[in-house]
């Protein structure tokens, strides 16, 4: 029997990248996505030569909706083998500009979503005996990010989450893993909330880092899933931030104080 993925933030982006990736491993893939727009015409793209995949509309904030859409999928083909908790924004600016609907706005998508997703679509694993939840955090989960504190509080803790279920899951033939990706090309950025600060200019910067192609990260994702790795993130980034980090703290200090001043050479007063 084929097996079934869902993944939300399909529409676009890593999302789309991983779904196309899944498809060409013979897995049929449900694109849930806030863009049904978008989703339609990836719908279309992915079911040009036979029926791939589908298009479901998902605001993963809404805990109702991502229960009605997991249980239906369940349901209808009897298995859910993979679920990718993958939707979400980023959000940049200095912390003191920051309101508490800020917060509420990234923790909503960025953390809400993935708890939804999680606690529903184990619950449903834990019913079959099998099962794999891959969580998208971020390299800004593994280490500070200045500049972006809210969103990579919202990375840290999605993070936390997955690797600790990662060994709770093990008695029941689930797998878990978390996938940290760093500077991807997709419209993540473009599409980010800038507070205070010039976004062009951020971009700008972004743009001049060595940024690694979606479906290039997608064939990196889908492997570190079949190695079921706890945590999935491209080998020269997450050996330079431990090299960084943990083994030469004082040039980690000064790449981190870069970051701010850089940024805060963006801000709008």
């Amino acid at each position: 029997m084929k097996k079934v993925a869902i993944v939300t933030g399909g529409a676009s982006g890593i999302g789309k990248a991983l779904c196309n990736e899944l498809i060409s491993q013979g897995v049929f893939v449900i694109i849930a996505d806030i863009d049904k727009e978008e989703g339609k015409l990836v719908e279309a793209s992915f079911n040009r030569s036979k029926l791939n995949s589908r298009f479901v509309l998902l605001d993963v904030t809404d805990f109702n909706k991502v229960n009605n859409i997991l249980t239906e999928v369940y349901e209808e083909f009897g298995r859910l083998d993979y679920l990718f908790n993958n939707a979400g924004i980023a959000m940049y600016g200095e912390l003191y500009d920051m309101y508490i609907q800020d917060w509420k706005e990234m923790i909503d998508i960025n953390l809400w979503g993935v708890i939804y997703g999680t606690q529903i679509g184990y619950n449903i694993m834990k019913k079959q005996g099998f099962g794999h939840i891959v969580n998208t955090a971020s390299a800004a989960g593994l280490g500070p990010s200045p500049i972006s504190t809210v969103y990579s509080t919202t990375k840290h803790a999605v993070v936390g989450l997955t690797t600790s279920l990662h060994y709770e899951a093990e008695e029941f033939g689930i797998k878990v893993s978390t996938l940290c990706p760093a500077f991807v090309d997709t419209p993540i950025f473009e599409k980010s909330k800038a507070i205070k600060i010039d976004k062009s200019l951020i971009i700008d910067q972004l743009k001049k880092q060595k940024v690694m192609a979606p479906e290039r990260l997608a064939k990196i994702a889908i492997l570190g899933v079949h190695k079921n790795k706890v945590i999935i993130c491209p080998m020269p980034m997450r050996k330079t931030m431990d090299i960084f980090f943990s083994l030469i703290p004082p040039a980690h200090d000064a790449l981190m104080r870069m970051v701010c001043k850089v940024s805060r050479q963006a801000r709008k007063n």
